[in-house]
């Protein structure tokens, strides 16, 4: 039950990739220049608050961890950060192989 709901999410989430890549595609096209949506601008353009919420719970217990690692990953566009977390989710939470020969005991 757990592995089909992140098997899942991870579904949705490469779903989202392919949209923010068409919308990416579709805009570096029309502007003819290469414009690329950070994954932070998105989640500001969703919810500003929570993303400020998360830096001042962040920077309390470890301020290292914003600027070395969470802003970096926010800066990095969309597509491609959904893409990998939905085929991390993916890969992490397939189904496994059948046993051939004998039966699991």
């Amino acid at each position: 039950m757990i592995r089909g709901f992140f098997r899942l999410v991870g579904l949705l989430l490469l779903a989202g990739a392919f949209v923010f890549l068409v919308y990416d595609g579709a805009r570096s096209i029309a502007d003819q220049a290469v414009r690329l949506t950070p994954l932070g601008e998105f989640w500001n353009d969703i919810h500003q608050g929570s993303q400020q919420a998360l830096r001042t719970m962040v920077e309390g217990v470890a301020p290292w961890l914003w600027n070395d690692a969470i802003r970096v990953v926010l800066n990095q566009p969309a597509w491609a950060v959904m893409g990998v977390l939905g085929l991390a989710l993916l890969l992490l939470f397939r189904p496994r192989k059948p046993l051939i020969g004998y039966a699991r005991s």
